[in-house]
């Protein structure tokens, strides 16, 4: 039976943090190790990890988010590896699917599942199918690949040293794709849903912070490619569209909420969309 290890950075992560542990706790098929990583969070983490004692609960201060996802890893014991923030979750049946796909797939040294977008009540924005990222598109413009749908075997941690670039404090996950890719690790898309990311207004990705990072990140690219944004932005939405992205069929997810987080509801699509309105600014 394929062994995961989960590891959740956190801070100040309370309000979500029980959803998170709820939906890596209740997957089946799978042994799973949740690893969190705690940075010496004030707004009652320590309670509700007391309260999990499944969880392997760290708490030290660390460097940042990076820093505390490199520590995780370095602990983790896991098959397949991932990082799931604390406004994220799983989807029933995720990493079982993910197991099924590493098994039938031994090229593959990363699996990337489908996503949904939800707001602070989990109530839904959009969903996104994910295609394998390209590092010119990732480098220049965005990584269309999110995190919470990322899972890799372990020889990218033991073979590969792939850890975290810390002096990145929220673009770091880009970078680190890139320095993938780079070395021509094996990317591929698992074409299910595994995975849901909150959108609640304060996420990292929207920050003051990131935009510094995403503008440096651009920066660092050859002349060439930052004169062909257009042209690099207009053939990921070819790409997207040959590859089905904007063609989905409704739909229904079930995950916890912050009024249930005990029981995980459940939410039909019936018109599913890829427009995420808070931030059509930041995803070319």
């Amino acid at each position: 039976m394929t062994r995961f290890s989960i590891i959740t950075p956190a801070y100040r992560g309370a309000a979500w943090l029980p959803l998170c542990l709820a939906s890596v706790a209740d997957q089946a098929g799978v042994e799973v190790e949740h690893i969190v990583q705690d940075a010496c969070s004030d707004d009652g983490t320590a309670e509700i990890l007391a309260r999990h004692p499944h969880v392997r609960a760290y708490v030290e201060k660390d460097d940042g988010m990076y820093d505390a996802i490199n520590r995780g890893l370095r602990r983790a014991t896991g098959d397949v590896l991932a990082w799931l923030n604390c406004d994220e979750q799983y989807l029933p049946g995720a990493l079982s699917a993910v197991a099924k796909y590493f098994d039938a797939h031994p090229e593959a040294d990363f699996a990337i599942g489908n996503m949904v977008i939800v707001n602070g009540e989990g109530d839904y924005i959009c969903s996104r199918k994910m295609l394998p990222p390209l590092a010119i598109h990732t480098r220049v413009c965005h990584l269309s690949s999110f995190s919470c749908g990322l899972f890799f075997r372990r020889k990218v941690i033991d073979e590969a040293g792939l850890f975290f670039d810390t002096s990145w404090k929220a673009v770091g996950d880009a970078v680190w794709v890139l320095r993938a890719l780079e070395r021509g690790l094996v990317m591929q898309a698992i074409g299910q849903l595994t995975s849901t990311f909150t959108d609640h207004g304060e996420n990292l990705g929207g920050s003051e912070q990131s935009e510094i990072e995403r503008i440096r990140l651009r920066d660092s690219a050859p002349v060439w490619q930052r004169q062909c944004i257009p042209l690099i932005a207009a053939h990921h939405r070819v790409r997207r569209w040959l590859g089905g992205v904007y063609h989905q069929e409704p739909f229904r997810y079930k995950i916890y909420t912050r009024l249930h987080p005990d029981l995980r509801q459940t939410f039909d699509v019936a018109r599913p969309t890829t427009i995420w309105k808070q931030r059509l600014t930041l995803l070319r």
